[in-house]
């Protein structure tokens, strides 16, 4: 568990979002049966077997970094599957970015609309830092956070842990890095490109870990004074 912060210290807070804000593997088991009957009506494993590649070279690209990543991730995919990078393009648009957001709402993590609302009556400001397009989730999720900065925008173009998007935020917003938190949910993801920008990191972890706050949930004591204040406000 994390020792409590003292919020006075604090004032911007950067979300990361999958696996953040919502239960990926949920989200992943609903898409997976979603994913079976696309397979089952086509005869075909090819989808299924292009988006696990696509994963599995966006993980590679991250642990060892190359320029242009935003073209090779398609087309080391495209390469092992015989499509254009075009076509992978396409399908993971549709896989991973359209498809699963009717399904986010149901996945958000508890407490979450309560922590933000605190959050914003404590005056801090709430950014989001994610590897994937992150603004039409936050939409599905019905939450708000500005600015909303990706490893797919095109000024961005820089996987995490590179911290070049955290680095961005915080000329963005003015703030000081010292006085930024960082809540992710990966150890080599989120935590390292917090360190090498100068940011405290808090990770949702199920398990403690020795060089890392880490939190469970959102009704940790960690969030319990934004949350004492978001119901304070709603009772007012």
């Amino acid at each position: 568990m994390s020792p409590l912060l003292n919020w006075n210290d604090i004032d911007l807070v950067v979300f990361d979002v999958d696996g953040t804000l919502y239960d990926q593997r949920r989200l992943r088991l609903a898409m997976l049966r979603r994913l079976l009957a696309a397979t089952w009506r086509t005869r075909s494993l090819d989808t299924l077997q292009t988006l696990r590649t696509f994963r599995h070279v966006r993980e590679a690209l991250g642990d060892r970094p190359e320029a242009d990543f935003m073209r090779l991730q398609y087309a080391r995919t495209a390469a092992q599957h015989r499509k254009t990078e075009d076509e992978v393009r396409a399908l993971t648009h549709e896989w991973m970015e359209r498809q699963p957001l009717p399904f986010l709402a149901a996945c958000r993590y508890p407490h979450l609309d309560a922590l933000f609302a605190g959050l914003r009556g404590a005056g801090k400001q709430i950014a989001v830092f994610s590897d994937y397009p992150a603004t039409d989730k936050l939409a599905a999720l019905g939450l708000q956070a500005s600015p909303v900065v990706c490893a797919t925008d095109p000024d961005i173009a820089r996987l995490k842990p590179d911290p070049f998007g955290l680095l961005e935020i915080l000329r963005r917003t003015g703030m000081a890095a010292q006085r930024t938190l960082m809540v992710g949910d990966r150890f080599d993801r989120d935590a390292l490109a917090a360190s090498q920008a100068g940011v405290r990191a808090l990770i949702r972890s199920a398990r403690p870990h020795p060089g890392h706050a880490t939190f469970r949930a959102y009704d940790d004591p960690v969030f319990q004074p934004m949350l004492a204040r978001a119901a304070s406000t709603a009772a007012a």
